[in-house]
């Protein structure tokens, strides 16, 4: 059975690098930098310094030019360091072009994201996820993981040959293995999806409305969810802290419930393969009734950061949803202009700070009026001896009130069009206004 090669474990030292192909986009090339630093420091990994290169042109072997790559790689060895790491996407020829002439070992920034999801995931279609990421990042760099093969057979005339030989032919049978892998990690998801989809049905049978939280990573989305539902989900300072889909049920000021789900964050440049494994971890942003778009009001980047998460939202689908801009951190933002800058550039905006509750009162309200065409406040008689029937309320309804009259229950209750449909059968006088004593 194959393995992957892995890294040092003790990589204490870093030379991080920008290689910038346009000085009009320096700006947003140095905000990647600086993005990769956060990035990095996840990992654990320290820092030496970092690079902010210009090429004229893009090189096909290191993307700079030869004598640039060389003066990086010769800057790298003076510091000591132990990795390369480039914010650039590296192509597996650029890597391997870039560690033979540096002699350590070298990252890019997809790697890097991989392994902090790779330490992060915790729920089993989480990991298989960043197994199949994984896999797929490697299986096209398998040459420079089975390089060792090339010193089989001994040296003397015709040996190097030979032993070229062996390792060519066992670089094939661990690509086999590898793609084996993959396909197996692939069916393994299929059945993990298939058994979340046959929760998400139980989970909807009723319609009970449900909302996505989005946005860039670090935004404060968990601490929302935790301070809005009273659950307690990791909510840290840090990229990528949550992983994992979480879903809490809270009840909005109308008594309607809503299922609200915490989704992994986004950042710029998320390398494609993620999106794509990740896509059954985001589908709940596809699935739901509308989104809560979480961005830190405080970060200069935050209109950036609004596109970024956008432009995910558009690959996979779901851009077009109903949405609320939810400017979290709103308390920590001393220029007012810069929220109104906000407010004004942003659509159907509120103004919250998640980590003291101000301003999620109006929030929820914002929700309500989502979904106020979903809600029917109905008055129900429901024999005792149905008490099927009063639970499914009391569990998918806000219950408003509820007397017994003889051998009935009378249930004055908000409920969403499906629960309503299905109840039918219990209205009071059929479409008859419920009695004034039980009005809201």
């Amino acid at each position: 059975m194959f393995e992957v090669k892995e890294k040092p474990e003790m990589v204490e030292r870093a030379l991080l690098v920008r290689i910038s192909l346009n000085r009009r986009e320096e700006a947003e090339d140095r905000a990647l930098l600086e993005e990769l630093e956060e990035l990095v420091n996840t990992l654990g990994i320290g820092i030496e310094e970092t690079m902010f290169v210009h090429a004229r042109s893009e090189n096909k072997k290191f993307i700079c030019g030869t004598g640039k790559a060389q003066e990086i790689a010769d800057y790298a060895k003076a510091l000591d360091c132990d990795v390369l790491v480039f914010d650039n996407m590296l192509a597996p020829m650029q890597q391997r072009a870039w560690e033979e002439i540096s002699g350590i070992t070298v990252i890019d920034r997809e790697e890097v994201i991989l392994d902090i999801f790779a330490g992060r995931a915790q729920t089993k279609e989480a990991i298989l996820q960043v197994q199949l990421a994984k896999m797929q990042y490697a299986l096209p760099r398998m040459k420079k993981m089975w390089g060792h093969l090339d010193r089989e057979g001994g040296g003397g005339v015709g040996g190097g040959a030979a032993s070229r030989g062996m390792g060519e032919k066992q670089i094939e049978v661990d690509r086999r293995l590898a793609r084996d892998r993959i396909s197996k990690i692939k069916d393994d998801l299929a059945i993990v999806r298939k058994q979340r989809k046959t929760r998400r049905k139980d989970r909807e049978r009723y319609e009970v409305p449900h909302a996505a939280i989005v946005g860039y990573t670090n935004a404060g989305k968990s601490t929302l969810l935790n301070r809005i539902s009273g659950s307690d989900i990791l909510a840290a300072d840090m990229l990528f802290a949550t992983l994992d889909t979480t879903t809490r049920r809270i009840e909005l000021p109308d008594g309607q419930p809503l299922m609200l789900t915490d989704t992994v964050g986004f950042v710029r440049n998320l390398p494609t393969r993620l999106v794509e494994a990740f896509k059954a971890t985001l589908e709940e942003a596809i699935l739901a009734d509308f989104l809560l778009h979480v961005l830190d009001a405080s970060n200069p980047q935050a209109l950036k950061f609004y596109h970024t998460t956008m432009e995910v939202l558009k690959e996979l689908g779901a851009d077009d949803k109903k949405m609320i801009t939810v400017l979290n951190k709103s308390d920590l933002v001393e220029d007012t202009a810069l929220l109104a800058n906000l407010e004004e550039k942003l659509p159907n905006t509120v103004l919250i700070s998640a980590a003291t509750g101000k301003g999620l009162e109006q929030l929820e309200n914002k929700c309500n009026e989502l979904l106020m065409e979903r809600i029917k406040v109905e008055t129900y008689v429901i024999p005792q001896t149905q008490g099927n029937i009063v639970s499914l309320l009391h569990q998918d309804a806000k219950v408003i009130n509820i007397e017994y009259e003889g051998a009935n229950v009378v249930i004055q209750a908000a409920v969403g069009s499906v629960l309503a449909g299905t109840l039918s059968p219990y209205l009071l006088g059929g479409n008859e206004k419920p009695k004034e004593k039980w009005e809201k």
